[in-house]
C-alpha cells in the first residue's frame, strides 16, 4: 500500500485545485476543459473513468462491490456580470464543491474499502438540467447512497457548522411571450395592448391563493414590449417568470394556475401567449438514514455542538431530482458553514476557505461510515 498522504499535503492539492477551478470558470454546459481538468486527475489516482460522447460531466469510481456510495459535485459557473464585463464567474460555490470532492479522492485512495465509491461530477446544474442527464445516463442506477454537499452563506451558519441536510424548494423559471399586432396610439380600440396584457397577467399571479403554510411566490422578473417610436401599441411581448415553492406539490398547483390565467387572459384579450420552461428545479426529498450518517460524520469532526439541524431555504438545487427519478437511492445534501458573503451568486462571493478541509472531511466520515462492513 502507498504511504498515506499527510493532512497538510491534502490540504495544499485541495487549495490548489480550488484556485485553478476559480479561475479558469465555464458555464453549463460547456464545462469542456473541467471535465477534462477532472478526468485526468480521476485517471491520476487510479479511479474508472467515464465521461460523456454527447455531454460534458465525468464519473469516477473506485472499489468493488456494495454499496456504493456516490458524492456528487456540481460543475458548472454562472454567467454574470464582474467589474463591467460579462463572464462566466464561480460566484455559487461549485468550484469548492469539486475541490473537496477530489479531496475526499485523495483521502479514499489508499484505504481498504468495503463497496463501490462513485464520484459524479455534473454539469449544468445551473440550468437545473444536469442531474436530469446524469440519471438519463444511468451512472446512480446502483447507488444505494449519495451524498451532495453547498457552501451556505453567513446569514444561514457561521464557519465551523455544518448542517446535515438541506431542505431547498422548488423552482421555475419559464420564458413567455405574448403575440398580436401592433395599431396607432391614437386607435387603442384596433388591438390589445401587450403591456396591458402583461400588468393583467401580474395581477393575476399576484391573486392566486394557495396553502399558506407552506412558503410559495411567484412574480415576473422581466418583460421587453415596444420600441422607439411612442405612438405605436406594441401588440407583442416577451417576458419571464420565476416561480418558487418549498414543496413539489405546491409548485405544481401555482404551475396550473398561472397556465390557466395565461389562457383565460389570451382568449380574453385576443392574443396568443406561449409559456416554454427553460428550468425546472425540484424541491428536496431527504432521506432519514443518510441524514443521520451524515450528522454523525458532521460529529466526528465538529464535534456534536456545531451539527446545525436541517436548513430550510428559498433556493433550488438540481440534485433532488436524483431521487424523484430513482426513490430508492437514500441520498442528502451537506450544508457547509464557510461564512460566505456577502451571498451566493453575488460577483464578489467569498467565504473562508479552511472550510474546504472541513468539508473533504465530513464527506470522507460520511461515506465510511455508509460503507460498514459492506455487502460483498
Amino acid at each position: 500500500m502507498a504511504a498515506k498522504i499527510s493532512d497538510n499535503l491534502l490540504k495544499e492539492k485541495v487549495h490548489d485545485i480550488f484556485h485553478h477551478l476559480h479561475a479558469h470558470p465555464e458555464v453549463s454546459w460547456k464545462e469542456e476543459k473541467t471535465t477534462q481538468y477532472i478526468a485526468a486527475i480521476l485517471k491520476e489516482n487510479g479511479c474508472r473513468v467515464q465521461t460523456f460522447p454527447d455531454c460534458t460531466g465525468v464519473i469516477g469510481e473506485m472499489g468493488e462491490g456494495r454499496p456504493v456510495v456516490a458524492v456528487r459535485a456540481d460543475i458548472d459557473a454562472l454567467w454574470q456580470e464582474v467589474d463591467g464585463e460579462f463572464r462566466p464567474n464561480h460566484s455559487c460555490g461549485h468550484d469548492a464543491h469539486m475541490a473537496m470532492v477530489l479531496g475526499v479522492l485523495y483521502s479514499l485512495k489508499n484505504q481498504t474499502l468495503n463497496g463501490t465509491v462513485r464520484f459524479i461530477f455534473q454539469p449544468a446544474e445551473e440550468k437545473g438540467t444536469g442531474a436530469l442527464k446524469m440519471v438519463e445516463k444511468g451512472v446512480v442506477d446502483d447507488v444505494d447512497f449519495l451524498y451532495g454537499v453547498h457552501l451556505r452563506p453567513i446569514q444561514e451558519i457561521p464557519h465551523g457548522t455544518a448542517a446535515p441536510v438541506i431542505l431547498h424548494g422548488a423552482a421555475r423559471f419559464i420564458k413567455g411571450k405574448i403575440t398580436g399586432e401592433d395599431s396607432h396610439g391614437a386607435r387603442p380600440h384596433l388591438t390589445a395592448n401587450a403591456i396591458e396584457v402583461g400588468a393583467d397577467l401580474i395581477k393575476l399571479i399576484h391573486g392566486i391563493h394557495l396553502d399558506p403554510m407552506i412558503p410559495h411566490s411567484a412574480k415576473m422578473t422581466a418583460f421587453q414590449a415596444g420600441g422607439e417610436s411612442s405612438n405605436i401599441i406594441p401588440g407583442s411581448a416577451s417576458f419571464s417568470l420565476d416561480i418558487r415553492s418549498q414543496t413539489n406539490e405546491i409548485m405544481e398547483a401555482l404551475v396550473e394556475k398561472i397556465e390557466a390565467g395565461t389562457e383565460m387572459l389570451a382568449q380574453y384579450h385576443g392574443v396568443k401567449i406561449d409559456l416554454e420552461t427553460r428550468a425546472n428545479v425540484a424541491a428536496a426529498v431527504p432521506n432519514q438514514e443518510a441524514q443521520a450518517k451524515l450528522e454523525k460524520a458532521i460529529a466526528a469532526v465538529l464535534g456534536k455542538e456545531n451539527v446545525k439541524p436541517p436548513l430550510v431555504t428559498t433556493g433550488g438545487d438540481d440534485f433532488h431530482f436524483y431521487t424523484i427519478k430513482r426513490p430508492q437511492l437514500k441520498a442528502t445534501m451537506l450544508g457547509l458553514g464557510c461564512d460566505l458573503k456577502p451571498g451566493l451568486h453575488h460577483p464578489k462571493m467569498t467565504f473562508n476557505h479552511d472550510a474546504l478541509w472541513l468539508g473533504v472531511q465530513i464527506l470522507t466520515a460520511g461515506i465510511v461510515e455508509t460503507l460498514g462492513k459492506g455487502r460483498g
